[in-house]
């Protein structure tokens, strides 16, 4: 474990502070190290902006800096970069990256929280990496930084010494990891079961149900179906009920579902009783088959066969990862020089 370093002195974990930022990206993995150091763990935490300055967060909230960015010496365990909806105003932040980047050498690991993917991409950081950010922002993130692999599902990513996190509350995640690496998966249970969240969340950033994240269909009869299908998963959703219930033929309800949502009802249905299932076994103890049937898959094997085409786990092993944080992509790579 490395929690300490090797004389024996707290965990430093510095958070980079800049104006706009989000709060809970903030927050959010500050709590989980803080929570970590109440059953056993050893950071030191420090908050650092350009010049010291107070920063206005995207909720309105003033925050008060430890100390300027640009006074953080000595060896630094984990410096972790925030983010902003409005990346483009954090990249353009000339005294913020520089301040970044004259963190990184000195630093063991680096982290990401949402949108500050894109300020630690501007220092060269995650180039010829893979990273992550909030799906939202992902495309941009390719887009903007090609030399990046950027991985659009996963809820965290490592590559190296290097860690980037999906949207916003994903920084929790994240943090827990870190304290599992850091000291142990009993301390980061400890810190989880405080702060009342799991371990991990597997699957990837599925935690935004397929509802919200299909295109808004424009006609009201889809709407209608989606609707039917998402409010009781284990309902009947056939092609022919659905179409009955919506007052369409098969036929309109099926050239609907392609035109709309480029997918077919057969499909969309299937991945709704997914999202469900997945809800059941992050949350409860229900044995499989119950799991199964509430879902709307009628049997254990009906559901085993659907987490393996879709998910490429099994319903058990899929409950299991939450007994740990070591769900996200990683990316083995040597050490880099220094490290």
């Amino acid at each position: 474990m490395e929690g300490r370093t090797r004389r024996g002195r707290p965990h430093l974990v510095v958070m980079a502070l800049f104006d706009r930022v989000q709060l809970l990206d903030v927050t959010g993995p500050l709590e989980v190290f803080a929570s970590a150091n109440d059953h056993g763990a050893d950071y030191r935490l420090l908050t650092a902006s350009c010049r010291g300055k107070d920063v206005r967060t995207t909720a309105g909230v003033r925050l008060a800096a430890d100390t300027a960015i640009e006074e953080v010496s000595g060896r630094i365990g984990t410096l972790i970069v925030p983010g902003r909806f409005d990346w483009r105003a954090a990249v353009a932040d000339r005294e913020l990256i520089a301040g970044i980047s004259r963190l990184l050498p000195h630093s063991r690991r680096v982290a990401s929280v949402c949108a500050g993917a894109f300020p630690l991409a501007a220092t060269g950081a995650l180039d010829g990496r893979r990273a992550a950010t909030h799906w939202r922002l992902a495309a941009e993130l390719a887009r903007s930084f090609p030399a990046i692999d950027v991985d659009q599902d996963s809820i965290f990513v490592r590559d190296g010494r290097t860690i980037t996190s999906a949207g916003v509350t994903s920084g929790i995640d994240l943090a827990l990891s870190l304290v599992e690496e850091d000291f142990g998966p009993e301390v980061a249970r400890a810190a989880a079961k405080y702060l009342v969240v799991f371990m991990a969340r597997p699957g990837g950033q599925s935690q935004f149900s397929v509802r919200q994240t299909a295109r808004q269909p424009r006609h009201s009869t889809l709407r209608a179906a989606l609707d039917a299908i998402t409010a009781d998963p284990a309902g009947d959703h056939d092609l022919d009920t659905l179409a009955r219930r919506t007052g369409v033929s098969v036929r309109q309800l099926t050239r609907l579902f392609r035109a709309e949502l480029g997918t077919t009802a057969t499909h969309f249905v299937e991945h709704t009783r997914i999202e469900a299932a997945q809800t059941l076994l992050e949350s409860g103890t229900d044995a499989l088959d119950v799991v199964a049937r509430r879902s709307g898959f009628g049997s254990e094997e009906t559901l085993r066969r659907a987490f393996q085409r879709r998910l490429g786990v099994t319903p058990g092993a899929y409950r299991a990862r939450f007994r740990t944080t070591h769900t996200a992509h990683t990316v083995e790579r040597p050490p880099d020089a220094g490290d």
